[in-house]
Formats: structure tokens, sequence, C-alpha cells
């Protein structure tokens, strides 16, 4: 009858087991899985003892009975200050181990010496083989052990439920019920009936509170339940990688954003693929740069290989207990806030091209009312701002030559020679107008044009955002009758001391007046001019600039026997349209 009992009781402590390894996830405390073994191992310890024959039989059955009884309130005193919240020193822990260690020490020596008992005597009363123990100090030093453990932790519980207000007070009321089941089996222990042990019952009994315990902490652990519900969720990746940049695992959402993730092999270095070096490698090199800078650098972005879905990817380190062992890879899609920020940038760039065009249009318009003042310099604005483009899409097929211009400069450039000349808006009509060369104070006057231009062209777009296009336009309407020998105006500034914007438009500027026909002059045969802006290279001219020069020439002059054709065309049909009028 007896050993059936503790048949069905191992298999019930066998079976609570099993749930356990089930419902288990990696953050539980791994006290309790140790209850759970000890209370199957003490339990085995009563079955074998109920089925022993002989006094040796009986003794081995006890020790590992004792098993349960030395290491089983160690365990449970950890998992509630575990669960409480409290910390004690690793020290303190050690030496409770130590304790624990040295007790069933004294355990084993049962039947070898008498530390843990006087005498033990063998007997069969009723059918049942019975052990009679008299006891030593050292047993004592047990019994005291057990009652530490236990009043420690029914302190720690009731200090919990009166005073901490993070803890579930269930949860706490739930781990008081193993503790004074096993207080009350202790003591019950003492007046059983012979061969019922009640100890195997209670200790099934409070595993399956541990169950119900390891229910609610799973519910209150916010960080697995919240990754749970993430992975759950089929939008949220996960990469792990250790430092060496070894491969550990991936979920299969991130497998889908990066397929190529599934062609590494666990523990395998992801340097060894070239595949991962614009993503992976990349990121993990620039959040450790950051993280050595003390900047922060933990978000990047990507997208699935088809492009439908756009992600953030959070990276941070990977940490075993407070070591830091590698790097996670956290991807949360952003796929909405993406196309939602694609349709507000396509809308700001059409308002701000609007803006811009706008902008373009009233300066050249500022340009063409000023040159319209001008008799001498019609079309001025539009033929040196051709030149300047041609000029500049030469320098910008030279890669290996000495000036380095981004694109965004030479637009900038172009965009701005309409500008070179506003600043004769401030010069008297009596001299802009003159249909003959300037005096020379008239020629003064004149060279004022410059800097007044600069300040104009400074306070149209003194509150542009650009302020590349601001520099540019100022330098060219300021500088571009500055000579590369210093012999210019307005400032006399000297080689390099010239900004490039400037001795680019001068070239244009002086080529363009040199062909072109003024109230003071014919234009000048393209052979003239080229030998004059020849002459001037190193002198009036960037010499650096003038195998570019060399290259437009021909440009240069299809560009303008063009417009000679073109006039000559309008001007032959308004004499034919004169004579038909006669």
């Amino acid at each position: 009858m007896f050993v059936t009992y503790h048949i069905v009781m191992v298999s019930i402590s066998a079976i609570l087991t099993i749930i356990l390894a089930v419902r288990w996830r990696k953050r539980f405390d791994v006290n309790l899985a140790l209850i759970f073994v000890m209370v199957g191992l003490s339990n085995i310890g009563y079955l074998l003892y109920n089925l022993s024959t002989t006094l040796e039989e009986a003794l081995e059955a006890n020790k590992i009975i004792y098993a349960g009884g030395c290491f089983l309130p160690m365990l449970v005193f950890f998992l509630i200050i575990r669960l409480c919240r409290f910390k004690i020193k690793q020290w303190m822990k050690a030496v409770m181990v130590a304790i624990s260690m040295v007790m069933y020490a004294g355990v084993l020596t049962t039947g070898i010496n008498s530390v843990f008992y006087k005498e033990i005597k063998y007997a069969v009363i009723d059918g049942v083989y019975i052990l009679f123990k008299e006891y030593t100090p050292f047993h004592t030093c047990f019994s005291v052990m057990l009652m530490l453990y236990f009043g420690a932790g029914i302190a720690i519980l009731i200090y919990t439920l009166t005073r901490k207000k993070s803890v579930s007070a269930k949860l706490v009321g739930l781990l008081m019920i193993p503790f004074l089941q096993c207080v009350a089996g202790f003591w019950i222990s003492k007046y059983e009936p012979v061969g019922l042990e009640l100890m195997p019952f209670l200790y099934n009994a409070s595993l399956v509170v541990y169950l119900i315990i390891v229910h609610k902490i799973g519910m209150y652990d916010i960080v697995d339940t919240g990754i749970d519900s993430l992975m759950e969720e089929g939008d949220t990746g996960f990469i792990s990688l250790d430092k060496r940049l070894r491969y550990l695992g991936s979920n299969g959402t991130a497998e889908r954003i990066l397929p190529d993730i599934k062609r590494v092999n666990i523990d395998t270095c992801i340097k060894d693929y070239r595949l991962f070096e614009d993503n992976l490698i990349k990121w993990v090199a620039e959040f450790d740069e950051a993280e050595r800078s003390g900047r922060k650098k933990d978000q990047f972005t990507c997208s699935d290989p088809a492009g439908e879905h756009h992600y953030y990817v959070n990276v941070s380190n990977l940490y075993d207990g407070r070591k830091k062992c590698g790097y996670q890879f956290f991807f949360v899609d952003n796929t909405k806030e993406f196309n939602y920020n694609i349709r507000l940038e396509k809308e700001v760039k059409e308002k701000t091209a609007h803006i811009v065009e706008m902008h373009n249009t009233l300066i050249m318009g500022m340009a063409t009312m000023v040159e319209s003042r001008d008799n001498s310099t019609g079309g001025h604005i539009k033929r040196t701002s051709h030149l300047v483009r041609i000029l500049v899409e030469k320098i910008m097929k030279d890669r290996e030559g000495v000036f380095d211009l981004s694109e965004e400069f030479c637009a900038d450039l172009i965009k701005a020679a309409p500008m070179h000349d506003l600043g004769k808006i401030a010069v008297d009509d009596d001299i802009l107008r003159k249909p003959g060369k300037f005096e020379p104070w008239e020629f003064e006057e004149m060279k004022k044009h410059a800097a007044e231009g600069a300040r104009i062209v400074h306070e149209i777009l003194k509150d542009t955002d650009d302020e590349k296009f601001h520099e540019i336009a100022e330098n060219v309407a300021h500088f571009h009758h500055e000579r590369w020998d210093g012999s210019g105006y307005p400032k006399g500034l000297k080689g390099e001391e010239i900004p490039i914007e400037a001795r680019i438009m001068a070239i244009a500027d002086v080529y363009d007046a040199l062909v072109s026909k003024r109230v003071y002059k014919e234009r000048m045969s393209f052979e003239k001019a080229d030998s004059i802006i020849m002459e001037g290279m190193g002198r009036h001219f960037d010499k650096n600039l003038e195998p570019y020069y060399v290259a437009s020439r021909r440009e240069f002059e299809e560009y303008y026997s063009e417009l000679e054709k073109e006039y000559d065309e309008v001007s032959e049909g308004a004499g034919e349209y004169a004579g038909h009028t006669k």
C-alpha cells in the first residue's frame, strides 16, 4: 500500500517537472528548476526507503531523502529573494551553498561514523521497515539551518507584502504557501503514522503552487512578454552576432528582410560573406565608432528585397549578464512613415522647385531690366551665361585637372552668371547709355558697378537657405573684373585670391565684349578675339583655365555664328517688311 503511494508521488513529481520544462523561459530563475529536480529526487528517496529490506538499503535511501532536506530550503530562499527583488552579496550566497554542502557531507557519513547520528537501529513494524536514529549536535545544526531559512523567508515575504508596491501581492501570497506547507510537514512528520510520509505529498503540492507562480512570472516579466508580443506581430525582426561577428541566430521576420542571412551557418563569421558589407558589417562598424567617440549612432534604415517594406534598424550591445558579448539588430517596420516622408519630400521638392523657378525668373528679370538701360550690351547676360555653361562643362569632364568642382557648384555658377552686372542699376544713365568711349572719370564711375552689384546680390539673397549659391553669386558680381596679375578692380585681387567662379566669369565676359558689336565698335573677328584671350592667359586670366578655354573655343565660335545668322535673317525680314509697306 505505502509503496503504491510513493510510486504515485514519484510519478506526479515527474509529470510536474515535465510541465515546467514545457513552460520554461530563458529568463526564469534557475532555482525553480533545481527545486523541481530536488523534489523528484527526494520522492525517489522515499520510494526506495519503503522498498528497502536491509539496513544498508535504508541508509542509502535516507541519504537521497536528505539531499532535498539540505538543499531545498536554500533554493526556495534564493527564489524568494529573486522574486521579491531583494539583493544579497554573492559571497553570502556562496556561504549558504557551502553550509548546505557541509550538512549534506555529514549526512553522507551515515553508517560510516557518528557525525550525523550517534546510533541507528533498524526494525520491522507492521510489515514496514523503520530506522530508529539517535541525533548528534551536528544534526541539531541541520535543524537550526532549516529554521533560519524558514524564518528569514517568511520575514522577507511579509516585508514585501506590506512595503513593496513593485511586487505582486498575489505572487507573494503564492510564495508563502510552499513555505508554510514545508514547515507544517516538518512538524507533522514527528507524529505521522508509521510508514505514511506526508512530505512527498506536500512536496508535490508545493510544485503545483510553483507552476502557478511560473505562469504569474511569465505575465509579470514585461521584457519577455513584450518581446514575445513583438515576435508574434510578424513585422519585427531580430539578428544576433557575437563580438567576433559570428552568427548566433535570427527570427523569420529578419530572414524575410535579409534573405541572405539564411545562407549563414550558426557560429560562422559574417565577414566571410560579402553579402553583408553594406548592412550588418557596416552598421556594426559605425555603431562601434560612435561608441568610441561618445556619440550615439544606433539607428539605421533598410528595405526588404522587393522594396515594399522599409525598416528602422536599431543596433545595441548583446549582454550575457552584465558582460557585453555581441550585437543585437532589431528591425522595426516603418513603411507607413517612410511612404509618408517620401510623399512629403516630393511635395516639398515640388514647392521648392516652384519657388526657385520664381526666384530665378525674378533675378533674370532684374538682370534684363538693368541690361535694357545699357545701349551697348544687348543680350550680354544671355550670351555670357551660355559661355559659362560651356566652360564649366569642359572643366567637369576633366576629372584629373587642377579644378575639383562639384556638380552643385557648377549648377550654381551657371545660375549666378546673369547676376554679374546687376550693379549697373546704380550707374547714372548719362554714363551707362553714352554712345562712345568713357572719359577717365566716367570709367571710374562705371567701375563702381562691381561692388554695388555685390551689395545688391547680398541684399536679394541674404534670407535664402542656399548659402553656397549666395556666396557664388556675390563673388561673381563682385570680382568678375579682377585680373590674375592684380591689375583689376574693385579690390585689386591677385591670383588665387580671386574666387574661381569670378575667374571663369571673366573669360566669358571679355570674350563676349570682344566678339559683340557695341555702339563704339564693330564686332571683332574670332581669330583676333582668340589672340587677345590667349595673350591674356597668366596676366588677365587664370593660366590654369587655358586648356578649358581652348577646348571650348570651337563651341564659342559656333554659338556666335548661329546668333549672327539669326540676326541677319531678322534684319532681312525687317527690311522686306519695310519695303512692302512703302
